[in-house]
């Protein structure tokens, strides 16, 4: 741990020493050195101004797409909460911050007849959406991303457009210790009553073929090819992560509490008391099986971040 930080003040919430691992789908991992929660964007500026330049900062949303290993996060982890969640339809933009929910903006925006209904089924916030060049059945975040607000590691705020980001099939280049704030996106056009519908056809589609009821963190692996370097998916790929996984025999693979879902054969769960060194540990034995099976190298999609117990 990093006990002799000074951390600046804050008028939202700075916790030391807070375990993560109930905030992580996944439910493990270690202690952050500190939790903290802004008030605001200028409460966040002005921590960010006044953290010493040396103390590295990870920007966390609801722990939708992350392993927290068991020896906890150094620094700061950032998480917004409710100064950063706001949702407003503009004309034909919708304006979303960080940490609202991408179900909610998905929601609010059909409401007001405007089409982001492929982010219903995506978990997790609008910062890891974009962070991620979120996307399913097709569409992408790059596709309808305009701007985004971010806090730079010093302090400044800046509006970046979505070129400057260099999206790509779930990347993209955020400056170090950035983090972001509000995302605008461009919305078509779309009956209200049609889009309500499409999602709904979605998400029976999602909890027919996934395990959405199982502590998960989503997709463990990318897909390893079938996309262009705009992040543009050939979703008619016969190359998917579940399909090499299951005919590497590894689909139902287990270590201790982690196993290899056996209803989605790319999603890494922990059935019950699993460590983050037994799912990553997992997770490594399923990639090393797809190599020596296929000769393909499975890159994880999960985020693990932190040190070893």
């Amino acid at each position: 741990m990093t006990d002799d930080i000074a951390w600046p003040p804050l008028r939202g919430t700075l916790t030391e020493d807070r375990p993560l691992a109930d905030l992580t789908w996944l439910r493990v991992g270690g202690a952050a050195d500190a939790l903290v929660q802004p008030a605001d964007v200028a409460d966040l500026s002005a921590f960010l101004a006044a953290l010493p330049a040396g103390v590295p900062v990870f920007p966390m949303g609801v722990g939708s797409n992350l392993i927290v290993r068991d020896g906890g996060v150094r620094g700061a982890v950032i998480r917004l909460g409710r100064g950063f969640n706001g949702i407003a339809v503009e004309g034909t933009r919708v304006r979303a911050g960080a940490a609202a929910l991408d179900a909610h903006v998905a929601r609010k925006a059909a409401e007001a007849g405007r089409d982001l209904t492929f982010l219903r089924t995506i978990p997790g916030t609008v910062g890891g959406a974009v962070r991620m060049n979120a996307g399913c059945y097709g569409a992408y975040v790059a596709d309808v991303l305009v701007e985004v607000t971010a806090v730079r590691r010093d302090g400044r705020v800046e509006t970046i457009p979505a070129a400057d980001l260099r999206l790509a099939y779930r990347s993209s280049e955020l400056p170090e210790g950035a983090v972001i704030v509000e995302a605008v996106f461009e919305a078509p056009e779309g009956d209200p009553a049609r889009l309500q519908a499409r999602m709904e056809e979605q998400l029976a589609k999602r909890d027919a073929t996934q395990p959405t009821r199982d502590r998960t963190a989503g997709s463990t692996f990318r897909n390893p090819a079938g996309f262009s370097s705009t992040g543009r998916a050939d979703d008619t790929h016969e190359l998917k992560a579940w399909k090499l996984i299951d005919d590497a025999g590894m689909r139902g693979a287990r270590l201790g509490g982690a196993v290899m879902n056996p209803m989605h054969a790319n999603f890494l769960t922990n059935a019950g008391g699993a460590t983050a060194a037994e799912l990553e540990t997992l997770g490594e034995a399923v990639r090393k099986a797809v190599y020596a099976h296929a000769g393909v190298s499975l890159d994880w999609e999960i985020m693990r971040v932190g040190d070893p117990a």
